[in-house]
């Protein structure tokens, strides 16, 4: 018969063991969400480095829509201030789309602006940024369910309440107009 003594070493080692690879799970969850986040991070600098450059271009072929061309600034200025929350910058960024959106719209109304190779450049650019924030928001997300789901399940929830680890927002767009890529048809 093994000694009560030694049943209890056994089970207070499996119970370590376990907190310890529990603990170790949500330390590598909250750095991959804060990895993911400054991916997400990176690709939103991208775009707002590009949008000067693209107002840039339709202003040179449309001096009159002047309010439209400064909305899309503001959007970008305040897309680019808005606080580290997810909640916050998917607001601002889907305000920012949206703007983005009506810059495209006005190439509709100018066929030679439509043919600049500045402004093709600039937006199969913005596509390409949009389609890379997208992947960075879906790998976020996921890494932030994951902790979510580590910091409310057990036994690992116990393991996160001592020591801190805490729920993430995920980062969504606000409206469902924003979350998609602003699509421009050039017709004929």
């Amino acid at each position: 018969m093994v000694p009560a003594v030694l049943v209890l070493i056994l089970v207070a080692i499996v119970v370590l063991g376990t907190g310890i690879t529990l603990y170790n799970r949500l330390v590598r969850l909250r750095n991959r969400s804060e990895n993911a986040y400054s991916d997400i991070d990176v690709q939103l600098r991208r775009r707002h480095d590009l949008v000067p450059n693209l107002v840039d271009v339709v202003a040179g072929y449309a001096d009159h829509e002047k309010e439209t061309l400064a909305a899309v600034i503001a959007a970008r200025d305040h897309a680019a201030a808005a606080s580290a929350s997810p909640a916050d910058r998917g607001r601002a960024e889907g305000a920012l789309g949206k703007a983005l959106g009506q810059v495209f719209a006005l190439a509709e109304a100018y066929p030679t602006l439509r043919a600049n190779e500045n402004f093709l450049s600039l937006q199969s650019e913005l596509s390409t940024i949009e389609d890379a924030l997208q992947n960075a928001r879906r790998y976020y997300n996921a890494v932030v369910r994951d902790l979510n789901n580590a910091c409310e399940t057990f036994p690992s929830s116990w393991i996160a309440s001592r020591f801190g680890f805490e729920r993430k927002e995920f980062f969504e767009l606000e409206t469902t107009d924003a979350r998609a890529v602003p699509a421009v048809e050039f017709g004929g």
